[in-house]
């Protein structure tokens, strides 16, 4: 907003009419008027002009912007303008041409300020002679709607357990063949793999906490010889070993799914075991395996290399003729009940992933606390700490969360979820660096990254990198910087859409009726505002957003 003041004339013609020729600008203009907070700053941008033959050939002219507040004064930054016969320095202005006076107003931000004043002091000489002149009004009042951004509003995030109740354990066993043979050996059956196999399902059946989850048969054969013949020697291999596996399920009385798969040339683990080796022309065999995909053809360039070929026959391609034995086992853990009740009376019993788990089965905040502390107590993990911080945050608690935080910090520096919520706590603390410096290592998060970004941004004021970041968030944060960017229908839809609604929404709202000239949104979001939090009477009086309704009878009966 813009607003000129044509009053520079008539105090040269009072003032100074004893003086010779006035030098004080005329017509200024202060954008914003009213001011407005953007960051943790008032700026203001003064523009004027020094009209034709009045700024003395001799004078000087020191103008400082003021700013007036409850009893108090801030100066800013003072500009020196001076006549063309002076030799100070300063900003040459013509006697005959006149000239434009133009000069910007920073101020640090205090709450205070909301009702305010912003002066020009004048501190003129023409020649040796001093010039009194008044402090002279340009501007009313600070808009602080910026500040009714709240970090305490962007949620912090529990940092996850990592508890499984089942967890799968697999066991694996090869079942080796001769060559152009399926036949099942003694030797292979009780192999030290296939004894710790077949001892793992007698133990799977017996655990209360184990059960068999399934039985996966692989038939493979090397990939010499005729297609058609491996093709049967895999598909052989796999019938013999499923049998015996379903034979050992009987022998134990088990049940469980046998799943099978078969590959008649096993090119890949031909390939695997010649990078894993060290056999002479390696890299002469790994070459013709990538120049040739046919299988016949890659076999018969392989044959070519006859230096080579009988090592591949006597190392390699004996260990591609079997059958693995795959068992899976599930590992099934204790009880939600089971859980909770040992949180409570003898944590020890408990990892540190189930006792993490045992704080989210519970919705009362002592009976978290007291579970993450526990966790803290027995394993010092990360977790721990960052979990209270966000508990205390939830609670207004700010030292012992800060002081969480920063443990959780020191113990896992790299951990997402905890710069998330370090970030969102240098927020509140109105540290802007460090909650920059915080969520720019929060990259995968749970939490809410982006409404932090957009509000880190809007406290910053730089509200066109906030309207990204809210991008589809419907807050009272996300709403504030709408109304920022003076998109007052998205500001109104975003309220509307507000989860919780609370007083702060209702006063946005009334702002947002104020700026469209919507008397009655004012009054009744108002209404609204204050009944659910009396302090806000307050504010609205000292509003600036509210200067139109200051004297009107029923805006003063809502904030009396």
């Amino acid at each position: 907003m813009k607003k000129n003041f044509f009053f520079m004339a008539l105090m040269a013609a009072v003032l100074l009419s004893s003086c010779g020729a006035p030098v004080q600008p005329e017509q200024i203009s202060v954008n914003p008027n009213p001011l407005a907070v953007v960051g943790n700053k008032v700026n203001a941008q003064i523009t004027g002009t020094f009209p034709t033959k009045k700024f003395a050939k001799n004078a000087v002219l020191v103008v400082t912007p003021v700013l007036k507040y409850n009893g108090t004064e801030v100066l800013g930054q003072p500009v020196t303008y001076v006549g063309e016969r002076v030799k100070e320095n300063g900003k040459m202005v013509s006697y005959k041409n006149g000239g434009t006076y133009s000069q910007t107003a920073t101020f640090d931000f205090v709450p205070e300020m909301a009702v305010s004043e912003l002066y020009l002091r004048f501190e003129a000489r023409k020649g040796k002679k001093v010039v009194e002149i008044p402090d002279v009004k340009i501007a009313d009042g600070v808009i602080t709607t910026a500040k009714l951004v709240d970090p305490k509003e962007v949620r912090a995030q529990i940092t996850p357990d990592q508890f499984q109740r089942i967890i799968q354990e697999t066991q694996e066993a090869d079942i080796m063949f001769l060559i152009q043979q399926a036949n099942l050996r003694d030797s292979q059956l009780n192999s030290q793999e296939m004894k710790a196999l077949k001892n793992a399902i007698k133990e799977a059946i017996k655990a209360e906490n184990k059960a068999i989850n399934g039985i996966d048969v692989r038939a493979y054969a090397s990939p010499d010889g005729a297609l058609d013949l491996n093709t049967g020697l895999a598909n052989n291999r796999e019938k013999n070993a499923q049998r015996y596996m379903e034979r050992i399920l009987r022998q134990n009385r088990a049940k469980a799914d046998i799943t099978s798969d078969v590959t008649a040339e096993d090119w890949d683990g031909f390939r695997a075991l010649v990078e894993a080796s060290n056999i002479d022309d390696k890299e002469m065999v790994l070459r013709v395996l990538s120049m040739y995909s046919d299988p016949e053809e890659r076999e018969a360039q392989i044959k070519n290399l006859s230096a080579v070929y009988q090592t591949l026959a006597t190392e390699i391609l004996p260990a591609l003729r079997r059958s693995r034995i795959v068992l899976t086992t599930d590992i099934i853990g204790k009880s939600d009940e089971e859980i909770a009740r040992l949180a409570k009376e003898d944590a020890t019993q408990l990892n540190v992933e189930e006792l993490l788990y045992a704080a989210t089965l519970t919705n009362n905040y002592d009976e978290k606390m007291a579970i993450y502390q526990k966790v803290a107590n027995q394993y010092n993990d990360y977790r721990a700490y960052n979990n209270m911080g966000m508990l205390y945050f939830s609670r207004g608690n700010m030292d012992e969360a800060r002081r969480n935080y920063a443990k959780a910090l020191s113990l896992n520096a790299n951990d997402a979820d905890v710069n998330y919520n370090a970030g969102v706590m240098a927020l509140a603390d109105n540290d802007l660096k460090k909650a920059e410096e915080y969520l720019g290592n929060a990259a995968g998060t749970q939490g809410n990254l982006k409404a932090a970004m957009g509000t880190l941004y809007t406290m910053k004021g730089d509200y066109a990198k906030a309207k990204k970041s809210y991008a589809g968030e419907n807050t009272n944060n996300a709403a504030t910087q709408m109304i920022l960017n003076e998109d007052y229908a998205g500001a109104r839809k975003a309220l509307a859409a507000v989860e919780n609604p609370n007083a702060t929404t209702a006063y946005l709202s009334a702002i947002v009726g104020a700026r469209t000239n919507d008397r009655e949104a004012v009054y009744s979001n108002l209404r609204s505002a204050i009944a659910q939090n009396a302090s806000l009477k307050e504010r609205a009086r000292a509003d600036i957003e509210f200067a139109k309704y200051a004297e009107d009878e029923q805006f003063l009966a809502i904030v009396k």
